[in-house]
C-alpha cells in the first residue's frame, strides 16, 4: 500500500491562496519567491551604483598648438596641455611627470625627484604663453630676466601631475613682463614665485 497521499483539490486551493497571501503587492502571476529571496541575499555593495568616472580636464591648447607658440622642444618641452588660457592675462596648464624623462637617470638614482629648476622652467613656459600673446610686441624671443621669491614646498616625483597657474602682473615698454606662478599637485602647492621676462632681438 502506498504511503504517498495526493493533495485533495481543497488542499491545493488552500496552498495557492496561502502563496498569494505572501506575494508582495504589485507582483504578477509570474512572481518567484525563491528568486526574490536570492536577490535579497546579494550584498548591498554589489547592488550599489558604481561611482562615476572622473571627467578629463578640457583641452584649450593641445601639445601641437603649444609647440606653435613656444620654441621649446624635447627634452625641454615641459607643458603637455593648456586647460585655461586668456591671452595676455592668464594661463593654466598641466605637466605630467614620468619616470622615463632623462633627468631622473641622475636625479636621483633610487629616489627620483623632479629638479626644482625644471619645475621653475615649466612655470616659465606657461608664463611664456601669456607674454608671447601680448598685442603689438616686437619680433624676438622672451627669456628669463629674473626670478623673485621662488619657494619649493613639497617634492615632485614621477607619477605626479603638475597643475601650473600663471597670472600676468605687469608688462612694460612691450619688452618686459612679470607673472606670478604657482604649481600644485593634487591641490597642494609645491612651488610658487614671480618670474620676469625680457624680450631679446
Amino acid at each position: 500500500m502506498s504511503t504517498t497521499s495526493a493533495l485533495s483539490p481543497a488542499s491545493s486551493a488552500e496552498t495557492a491562496a496561502e502563496t498569494a497571501a505572501h506575494q508582495p503587492e504589485g507582483c504578477g502571476a509570474d512572481f518567484n519567491p525563491a528568486a526574490a529571496a536570492e536577490v535579497a541575499s546579494v550584498p548591498a555593495l554589489v547592488l550599489a551604483t558604481a561611482e562615476p568616472t572622473p571627467t578629463r580636464q578640457p583641452v584649450v591648447l593641445s601639445s601641437e598648438q603649444i609647440q606653435g607658440l613656444l620654441p621649446h622642444r624635447y627634452p625641454f618641452a615641459l607643458v603637455d596641455r593648456v586647460i585655461e588660457h586668456v591671452p595676455g592675462k592668464r594661463a593654466v596648464a598641466l605637466k605630467n611627470v614620468t619616470l622615463n624623462e632623462p633627468q631622473f637617470q641622475g636625479h636621483f638614482p633610487g629616489r627620483p625627484l623632479m629638479p626644482g629648476v625644471l619645475i621653475v622652467e615649466a612655470m616659465a613656459q606657461v608664463g611664456g604663453l601669456i607674454v608671447t600673446q601680448m598685442p603689438d610686441i616686437p619680433k624676438g624671443l622672451f627669456v628669463f630676466a629674473g626670478i623673485d621669491g621662488v619657494r619649493f614646498r613639497k617634492p615632485v616625483v614621477p607619477g605626479d601631475q603638475l597643475r601650473i597657474t600663471c597670472d600676468l602682473l605687469s608688462f612694460k615698454r612691450r619688452r618686459f613682463g612679470k607673472v606670478h606662478a604657482q604649481a600644485s599637485v593634487d591641490g597642494e602647492l609645491v612651488c610658487s614665485g614671480d618670474l620676469l621676462f625680457s624680450l631679446v632681438d
